[in-house]
């Protein structure tokens, strides 16, 4: 099988590598506000970054950090009740686009350290909402309820993460936020629409063809490297049959769908993706871009 340079696996040492520093994100304009999905400030840099050479690997959001408060004297009409900043509104948006969010990603998500987590998702439970429980191994994790769906106005239905797809939910969400570390996200300024926005918008197209994990739409300004194109992203945590993925790939590929598609990957999915990108035509190669998932798409070990 010949060498494919578009789908060799990153390893996380780029030799042009970009600044170690991530910068904070551009705040949104309030006619970007109104025009694109929510987008989620990137959180500080926890795994390698990366490269310019990789920007097609670069997705995620941006939103903008404050505080959280509540009324607190008599005097004030709206004591007793919880009042929502941006980064509660952007983090309740987080969890109504990605069925729910673990508290550690979450907290990355906000830009908190982890032990403040807690009291911001209470302050959810408390508006009515979230709700939040130990689902699995690992950190507790937190997702909308009706009204909050309601309130978001992302109108999913409001129901507890499944546990056979914890792990997917949790790798897809660590992929997001990793991409958006980078800086030239900011300038690029791309914007990541979900699966759950998807499947929204074409209630029957899981029916007769397969729906990505998200896409990345490119806007048309100056500063963008590919503008007006839209991109397909793809989790793998574990191999499907080659055929099957490579049946995939092919209908992500078509002319009238996707310009590029990137497959972030476990390990474990890393053979079976290979060879499915290598057997495609070699005018269709170059299209697939493959990249190995940071460890936070992992779920740590529990303490003992």
């Amino acid at each position: 099988m010949p060498v494919i340079a578009s789908v060799a696996i990153a390893d996380g040492n780029h030799d042009d590598a970009l600044t170690d520093a991530v910068r904070p994100f551009r705040p949104l304009s309030p006619a970007e506000k109104s025009s694109h999905p929510v987008r989620f400030r990137a959180p500080g840099a926890t795994e390698a970054g990366v490269t310019e050479g990789e920007l097609r690997d670069i997705m995620a959001g941006q939103g903008q950090a404050g505080t959280i408060t509540t009324a607190r004297s008599a005097r004030r009409a709206d004591a007793g009740t919880v009042r929502l900043s941006q980064r509660d509104i952007d983090g309740l948006l987080l969890c109504g686009e990605h069925y729910g969010g673990p508290y550690d990603l979450l907290a990355l998500a906000l830009r908190v350290q982890p032990d403040r987590l807690p009291p911001i998702v209470a302050r959810w439970r408390r508006a009515g909402y979230a709700e939040t429980g130990r689902l699995g191994p690992g950190p507790g994790w937190c997702w909308l309820t009706r009204a909050g769906m309601t309130a978001t106005g992302l109108g999913f239905p409001a129901t507890e993460p499944s546990l056979g797809r914890l792990a997917h939910i949790r790798a897809v969400l660590a992929a997001r936020l990793w991409l958006a570390a980078s800086p030239v996200w900011a300038a690029a300024r791309p914007w990541w629409h979900s699966e759950r926005r998807l499947r929204a918008d074409r209630p029957a197209a899981g029916h007769r063809e397969h729906v990505p994990d998200a896409e990345i739409h490119w806007p048309s300004i100056e500063a963008s490297p590919y503008p007006g194109q839209v991109w397909a992203v793809e989790v793998e945590l574990t191999p499907k049959a080659a055929a099957r993925t490579t049946r995939i790939m092919t209908g992500l590929l078509s002319p009238v769908r996707y310009a590029q598609v990137a497959y972030l990957i476990a390990p474990a999915a890393r053979s079976v993706v290979t060879r499915a990108a290598g057997s495609l035509p070699a005018g269709e190669q170059p299209r697939v871009v493959i990249r190995e998932l940071p460890a936070a798409a992992f779920a740590p070990e529990p303490q003992r």
